[in-house]
């Protein structure tokens, strides 16, 4: 065992490894056995060393190891790409973006549903040095002008329409020039960085198809590209992913190779990719949210693991389907994306049998699904996950084979190379192991800054780099941390402070109740009452009584809800999150307190 001796107050001293561990910080290459913490602040350290390789880079060393290995299966559109003829497209499209005029450094927006496209554009606009911007699919006309405005997008990449959305159609509307402009040469008064749209699916007019790009590309712009990858550095900015803007316009979260490729590399470790003989994902989430592009798409990429896309547009029994069919052994979703798999009528007549695991992030879970997930679905191995896109995203991760305690009751451990603290919102203070408090994150996971917002920057980062998350958490002695709600989701009702979450969880033990939301709506007197919106079991019918007879003496009286609404669905994004603040307008409107 490695030793070291320092002298301290004179004195020498003599530290084994393991002791010096504890003292830096929660090495958490395996699950912490005992409790180490002593204060509400954590640091995750490892014996592996930070990644220092671009995006490409990643992906150029993952297909040496494995150019035979399938990395994409579009299910939908009947295609199958090995890792080798992945990198090969990657490399045609990057060097036709650039040949069509794009330079290093122009933003490159993506818009639009999982599509084997998509990932190619994440992978060729790294390549050639581009930053991709990542469209939300269910953006309106006045959403993607603010987004295009806000980081001056040169180019656009999208299908000509899916579902009701019709991309193309408002592009036009924003830009009527592009009719009449040479295609790649459009000149618009409203978006005035806007120079080119190529559509993945179709010939529009004055907009390139993708087949232009993966074909302009000549000899003397592979040669620009290889050398290209001489001049760009892990530090560079590569995505901007915003976030939902439910408080105002949204936010672009910059991130750098560094920031996604680590994250994605210490995600895989924790989950065991690197010595499970195969992993083949079936990808549930939506690429341009991070956990589709950062959890899935660079975990590909640093892993070398198979990523299956059962559908373009969310379909659980398109996921179920695509689980029996091409063995997937590890399914990504967000706990409504699992709990709607889990309501499938025929779940019992699908072949599930190869799944062995799967993570579970984008909101709490409440133990009942996560048990159901390992009875009816063979997923012993569900794991839930942590973090936000300003972190990359991932800070706390559970480990697959922690025990019960750990899964039903906590967001994960700490993840290395990564900080926590817990403070006090308003002193700022860190506040005793186990209690309440801001959630701040520090280390190589967190972003740049917001694009071109230097004040919203500075609010979310301070001097010190702590990234103020503003979700209420708390940890425990092992480094594992327990996510409350937001903030900004906090009730307080006559100056009690009430966490949604809590009340969620005990209501869903409730035989009747399949899903439940708890939101504060206005009162004159208290400042706020708890309202929780319910949907019932299929076949069961309740009453508002009913409920608040069940939550009599099992919880506080002031927890108990006000008002009980019975509902059939959550406004949803279309990443699978509950909008809150709609549901909390929709309610206040249907109880007449607005």
């Amino acid at each position: 065992m490695l030793r070291v001796i320092f002298k301290t107050h004179n004195k020498w001293k003599c530290f084994t490894a393991s002791s010096l561990s504890l003292r830096r910080g929660l090495h958490v290459d395996s699950p912490p056995q005992q409790p180490t913490l002593s204060s509400s602040y954590v640091h995750g350290t490892s014996s592996a060393s930070l990644l220092s390789l671009t995006v490409s880079q990643a992906l150029d060393s993952v297909t040496q190891r494995w150019p035979d290995r399938e990395a994409v299966v579009c299910v939908e559109d009947g295609i199958r790409k090995t890792f080798e003829q992945f990198h090969q497209d990657v490399d045609r499209m990057a060097a036709g973006l650039l040949a069509l005029g794009l330079k290093p450094g122009d933003r490159v927006g993506v818009w639009g549903p999982n599509s084997y496209e998509w990932i190619l554009s994440q992978f060729a606009t790294a390549k050639a040095g581009m930053i991709l911007v990542s469209l939300n699919p269910a953006y309106q006309m006045k959403e993607v002008e603010f987004t295009l405005k806000k980081v001056q997008c040169s180019a656009v990449i999208c299908p000509s329409s899916f579902k009701t959305q019709r991309f193309c159609e408002i592009l036009r509307k924003l830009c009527p020039e592009i009719d009449t402009s040479p295609k790649g040469q459009i000149q618009s008064s409203r978006l005035p960085d806007l120079r080119m749209v190529i559509v993945m699916d179709s010939e529009e007019p004055g907009m390139l198809h993708f087949r232009d790009a993966m074909e302009a590309g000549e000899s003397r712009h592979q040669k620009q590209l290889m050398d290209l990858q001489k001049t760009l550095t892990f530090d560079d900015p590569i995505n901007i992913q915003f976030t939902s803007g439910t408080t105002g316009n949204p936010k672009g979260a910059c991130l750098s190779h560094y920031n996604i490729v680590n994250n994605a590399y210490y995600v895989g470790l924790r989950m065991g990719y690197q010595w499970r003989p195969q992993v083949r994902v079936c990808m549930a989430v939506p690429l341009y949210h991070c956990f589709g592009s950062v959890i899935g798409g660079m975990c590909m990429a640093v892993h070398g693991i198979t990523l299956v896309f059962p559908s373009k547009g969310y379909d659980s029994r398109a996921n179920l389907k695509a689980v029996q069919n091409e063995k997937c052994n590890f399914v990504y979703g967000t706990p409504t994306m699992h709990t709607d798999m889990l309501n499938q009528r025929d779940l019992h007549t699908f072949d599930l049998s190869s799944i062995e695991g799967g993570l579970m992030g984008g909101a709490p879970c409440v133990p009942e699904v996560m048990r159901r997930l390992r009875a009816e679905m063979n997923m012993k191995e569900i794991t839930v996950v942590y973090g936000t896109t300003e972190t990359s995203p991932v800070t706390f991760l559970g480990f697959p084979m922690d025990i019960d305690e750990l899964k039903f009751n906590t967001a994960g451990c700490i993840m290395p190379h990564t900080e926590a603290k817990v403070v006090d919102p308003v002193t700022g203070v860190t506040v005793p192991l186990g209690e309440s408090g801001e959630l701040l994150i520090r280390g190589s996971c967190v972003m740049l800054e917001y694009w071109d917002d230097e004040a919203k920057t500075r609010e979310a980062i301070g001097k010190d780099r702590w990234y103020r998350t503003g979700d209420i958490a708390s940890l425990n002695s092992r480094g594992y941390g327990a996510i409350e709600g937001r903030i900004k989701d906090l009730i307080i009702r006559g100056g009690e402070n009430i966490y949604p979450a809590e009340i969620e969880q005990f209501l869903f033990t409730h035989p009747k109740v399949k899903e439940v939301q708890v939101v504060g709506v206005r009162d004159e007197r208290l400042g706020e009452q708890v309202c929780a919106c319910i949907t019932l079991r299929d076949g069961e019918s309740c009453t508002p009584d009913e409920i608040k007879a069940f939550c009599k003496d099992q919880i506080s009286y002031f927890k108990i809800p006000h008002y009980v609404m019975f509902v059939d669905s959550f406004p949803m994004t279309a990443s699978g999150k509950i909008r809150k603040l709609t549901l909390k307008d929709t309610m206040e409107k249907e109880l007449g307190l607005q």
